[in-house]
């Protein structure tokens, strides 16, 4: 079975009430109850307390910050793997690493709701983290909105959980961070997620667990009603150790920039750390997440993020590969990988994973001689032989050569590229590095030299266009839009059109710019989506406004030729 994002139902009594939430809801509770609120310093913890991350043998919390065993700050650039539901998909982790990640947040369960990751499979799911020099957030998924989902499990239940992994975890605090359990309660008096959140920890600590624990917000993880904002400190303070993090999961209630920023700056100012444990960008019915904000902040502050999720969705909106295919990242997966503040741009790898010699010193052989194809005015794609190492290449590194030196202007897991943002009549030399998951890379490969073709722009015509609506409400729908290149040519840049035939009405779009004229709609490509490869597809996604009926356009065109449509 294909899940659905089972951990943030978007209900539209919730998303309603945000704005007020947003406006006085949280400056009430601050009010009423200062005893609870995030203004109280850490210096108040009672007398005797011990200092954070006093007790910490690895990774740990000192003055609301992640720091590794040596001291060094850490900060995650990550996705969220849905391994409990998809155990096969081993692969995952080590294509997560070769773009980029530093850390992944793996799903798993305690048996309640799905079948339970036992510890052999748990101990195997820690060996792949290290192997691929990954951190490792370990989550319990059946906690997902208590409460309200009548098949949710408790806290207490997850806690059992992990005591009865505690052989399994012991001796990995510096690289397993525990998440106790998922989006922990739902929107139905999340006041009660507080006191079994203390209990939970409290149970932990007891049991001798010593990881640094990752403790989830209520309102299906995305706290609206900033009960955890307000008991933070209540729930830090439980913790004997001081080695706890709050996750905050950002989707569509956060949707402008003032509620992102003044929620994690209400953690920073109070020395209190947290993390985006989820996040998504694609818009929902429920508002459009402002995910650069997310990314622009957690990259100022200094703050760890993981997005949702890498692949496997049943609404493949959120998916970040498609099919797991880390060679077909989605448009949403894209801006996580490769946008600005993204993880390619901001990520660094624990430091744990540097200390003393490495276990892996051997660089990979160099690649086969890289050949050209589709070659076009802006863009050439290239493929070569595949590398080899002694334990495997996670991926491949093109270079522009020029004075000696090699510029990398493309990166892939597999064994083609297509580099971008060439110039008409122009001619380049391209060579190939192979890279390992212990960051060892090869001699440079044999060069190919590609000279561009004239100006002048590249016909459509040889293309096909999938059209579907993701999902309805009244007055409204979120569509998308798979534009596939069947010709031998990469196409670039282009233009689509298409028309509606009920009036409606594109509000949004990502993956390009929409402009519309009454029923005619033309649609500029993104910047990551400017070029589509020979055999490539790039997906457009949109919310629009419609009327009672909601016909599907029959005819597209690219560049001004027509496509063929299923």
């Amino acid at each position: 079975m294909r899940p659905a994002r089972r951990d943030t139902p978007r209900t539209l009594p919730a998303r309603l009430l945000t704005g007020l939430a947003a406006l006085i809801g949280l400056a009430v509770v601050g009010v009423l109850c200062p005893g609870a609120a995030l203004a109280q310093s850490p210096a108040a913890r009672p007398a005797g307390a011990p200092s954070a991350g006093a007790q910490a043998a690895g990774l740990h919390i000192s003055d609301g910050r992640l720091l590794e065993g040596n001291g060094n700050d850490f900060v995650m650039r990550g996705v969220n793997h849905a391994h409990t539901w998809y155990p096969g998909e081993t692969q995952s982790l080590a294509d997560v690493k070769a773009l980029g990640a530093n850390s992944v947040r793996v799903v798993l369960s305690d048996g309640h709701r799905w079948s339970e990751n036992g510890p052999a499979d748990v101990a195997a799911v820690i060996e792949q983290c290290k192997a691929n020099r990954l951190i490792c957030v370990l989550e319990v998924h059946d906690t997902t909105g208590y409460g309200e989902d009548a098949a949710a499990g408790t806290l207490d239940h997850a806690a059992d959980y992990w005591i009865g992994l505690k052989d399994v975890l012991a001796g990995q605090e510096d690289y397993v961070i525990v998440n106790i359990g998922n989006e922990p309660w739902g929107n139905t008096d999340p006041a009660g997620w507080t006191e079994p959140t203390v209990a939970a920890v409290k149970k932990l600590r007891a049991a001798g667990l010593q990881h640094t624990i990752m403790v989830d917000a209520p309102n299906w993880g995305q706290d609206w009603q900033g009960v955890m904002r307000a008991n933070a400190q209540t729930v830090y303070d439980a913790d004997p150790t001081g080695n706890l993090i709050f996750s905050i999961h950002m989707y569509s209630v956060f949707d402008t920039a003032q509620e992102i920023t003044d929620y994690l700056n209400a953690f920073v100012d109070a020395r209190l750390p947290i993390l985006i444990g989820e996040f998504g960008g694609p818009a929902d019915q429920y508002g459009d997440p402002d995910e650069d904000t997310m990314m622009a902040t957690a990259e100022q502050l200094r703050l760890g993020y993981l997005a949702w999720s890498w692949s496997g969705n049943t609404d493949p909106i959120l998916d970040l590969a498609l099919d797991f295919d880390p060679s077909r990242l989605s448009d949403w997966g894209e801006r996580i990988f490769h946008g600005v503040n993204g993880i390619a741009q901001t990520s660094e790898e624990a430091t744990v994973y540097g200390d003393g010699a490495p276990d892996d010193t051997e660089a990979p052989t160099a690649p086969g001689t890289p050949s050209a194809t589709a070659v076009t005015d802006t863009s050439v794609t290239l493929g070569w032989a595949a590398a080899n190492d002694d334990t495997a290449v996670t991926g491949y590194d093109v270079v522009l050569v020029g004075d000696g030196t090699g510029t990398t202007v493309a990166s892939s897991t597999t064994t083609t590229a297509t580099v971008t943002g060439l110039i008409a009549a122009t001619t380049y030399t391209f060579a190939v590095h192979a890279r390992d998951a212990a960051g060892n890379r090869s001699a440079r490969s044999a060069t190919v030299e590609v000279t561009t073709d004239e100006g002048g722009g590249t016909p459509g015509g040889a293309c096909s266009v999938g059209y579907r609506v993701v999902g309805e409400w009244p007055g409204g729908f979120q569509g998308e839009i798979a534009v596939r290149n069947t010709g031998s040519a990469a196409v670039g840049p282009w233009t689509l059109a298409f028309a509606f035939a009920d009036g409606q009405t594109v509000t949004n779009m990502w993956g390009g710019t929409a402009t519309q004229d009454a029923d005619a709609v033309s649609v500029a490509p993104a910047s990551y989506t400017a070029t589509i490869p020979a055999g490539g597809t790039v997906t457009l996604g949109f919310t629009a406004q419609k009327g009672a009926a909601n016909t599907v356009p029959t005819a597209f065109s690219l560049n001004g030729a027509a496509c063929a449509t299923p």
